[in-house]
């Protein structure tokens, strides 16, 4: 009987309150006009990239491939994020009902988590291109490309369903004010009133499967990268496939430190200003600098984007 009118006290929250970006005044103005401008220039970038890849038959090999996967989730995961922050900035803290907000959650874990295999399931790709260029063509025939990209995206889908169970299970009691720009894990599990030991073991484990695991994908693959460059008869050649692959270190390097530092650890984030700047750096900054970086140096690219133009 205590027990059932402890839990009736208990008022479910049925919204929260996003404070945004940020609450001052003067400079929302400003930030609304910088965050618009990078949000259309990203949906642009990535726009581009995949008519690009899948107009011209030059570009239908197993990079572009996952590049144009990658346009494609790029601008999906910066739709999820960013109109919550320019709500944010241009009306002031604003109001989320408890569904929307797991909803936007939802498909934002599903979409970070795609993105960490999708970028270790390229490095694997530059990987045989460069050390095994013999076996490329078998090694990243059709069916194995495809394949690592429908497990990128399921593989997302399911960690994002684990997650978000465990997380919209906890009872909210109040406050119900999210310190952030969007509904996040650690900001909701600052807010919960129940016992989350359970949610953040599950958020540690996937974070260090999803995050760590592809990480080391990654690094491994352009660690025997580099060995294989510094073997390279030709310094010309070298330096190519080091520019090259440099830029894409920086890409990957700025993402997985920012991402690792937020959700691989087993305990709840409390400097929330600290969690917002680093979340723009990946859900902002690094889905505008990916289409430059991966694509738009890219000679291939540039090359059939001035034949697409003299064409028209």
């Amino acid at each position: 009987m205590e027990r059932s009118l402890t839990l009736a006290n208990m008022t479910r929250v049925r919204e929260f309150i996003l404070l945004g970006l940020s609450t001052r005044v003067g400079i929302r103005d400003a930030l609304f006009a910088v965050f618009l401008t990078l949000y259309l220039l990203t949906l642009l970038e990535n726009t581009l990239i995949i008519y690009l890849i899948y107009s011209r038959s030059e570009l239908r090999k197993p990079m572009y491939f996952f590049l144009g996967n990658l346009s494609c989730l790029e601008m999906c995961y910066v739709s999820v994020t960013m109109p919550s922050l320019l709500v944010g900035l241009w009306t002031g803290p604003c109001h989320v009902p408890f569904t929307a907000c797991m909803t936007q959650l939802f498909f934002f874990i599903s979409l970070i988590c795609t993105e960490c295999t999708l970028l270790a399931s390229m490095a694997y790709d530059r990987y045989v291109a460069i050390c095994r260029p013999l076996h490329y063509p078998l090694l990243m025939r059709p069916q194995v490309c495809l394949g690592l990209a429908l497990s990128s995206w399921l593989g997302g889908l399911v960690v994002s369903v684990a997650k978000i169970t465990c997380i919209a299970s906890l009872s909210y009691c109040g406050p119900n004010v999210l310190n952030h720009f969007f509904c996040d894990v650690s900001p909701l599990l600052n807010l919960s009133c129940t016992h989350v030991a359970l949610t953040e073991l599950v958020d540690f484990i996937s974070a260090i499967v999803i995050l760590w695991g592809s990480l080391l994908v990654a690094m491994a693959s352009y660690v025997a990268i580099g060995r294989a460059v510094f073997r390279m008869p030709s310094a010309q050649a070298r330096h190519k496939a080091f520019s090259t692959c440099a830029s894409h270190l920086v890409v990957v390097g700025i993402f997985y430190s920012a991402t690792i530092f937020i959700y691989a650890r087993p305990s709840r984030i409390e400097a929330m200003d600290l969690n917002k700047v680093l979340s723009v750096i990946y859900t902002v900054v690094t889905p505008m600098c990916n289409p430059i970086i991966y694509c738009l140096r890219n000679k291939e690219v540039q090359g059939a984007f001035r034949r697409t133009l003299h064409r028209s």
